[in-house]
């Protein structure tokens, strides 16, 4: 239909012992199975925890930015 979109944003975070990277991979793929129509993603935070000097899990928080689309039924 000719409904209005509105755009939308869920904050997330997520973990990941590998990277940074591997944890906003794991971030995403959870929003994604949640989440329809995402259009967007923003790295807001990247934190590590360290212990004896090693960094042993790395913390992300992500902005996913998705549509909401009218429902036309």
């Amino acid at each position: 239909g000719s409904g209005m979109a509105v755009a939308s944003v869920s904050t997330i975070t997520s973990a990941s012992p590998e990277s940074w990277q591997d944890a906003i991979e794991r971030g995403f793929d959870r929003a994604r199975k949640t989440l329809r129509n995402i259009t967007g993603l923003q790295v807001l935070e990247e934190k590590a925890r360290v212990e004896d000097g090693e960094i042993v899990e790395y913390l992300v928080t992500l902005q996913v930015i998705f549509v909401l689309e009218e429902s036309s039924d």
